[in-house]
């Protein structure tokens, strides 16, 4: 089953993973964030980006991740498609950034510590 991410609200798209309960169209909307970070390369592309106060171009990640443009280019998309980056074109380069509120939203998916405690 395909969810996309960008016609749900992302901020109430998902319940946090210590809600009392989930609902089916919640634990649907959390499974697919995190089918998109299933990938260690789409992790380490969501992790430097966090680490960066401005959009990186596309052609500055390939080199840094190892992987040929292509394969950026598909995890690029994989993670746009879900809503955690947001894309920019400049000219013919794509910029990307992590979207500021799926970056709360996953901060608020995994706060377990109550849970725990």
């Amino acid at each position: 089953m395909f969810v996309d991410m960008k016609q749900l609200p992302l901020i109430a798209c998902c319940g946090p993973l210590d809600a009392s309960s989930l609902s089916d169209e919640e634990a649907e909307a959390t499974a697919a964030l995190f089918s998109a970070l299933s990938d260690p390369a789409r992790v380490r592309i969501v992790n430097l980006l966090a680490t960066n106060d401005e959009a990186v171009c596309v052609c500055e990640l390939v080199p840094v991740l190892g992987l040929t443009q292509a394969t950026v280019s598909h995890h690029l998309k994989k993670l746009t498609d879900a809503g955690l980056l947001d894309r920019e074109q400049r000219g013919k380069w794509a910029f990307f950034s992590l979207n500021p509120d799926a970056a709360g939203k996953l901060a608020g998916l995994v706060r377990l510590e109550e849970v725990f405690a």
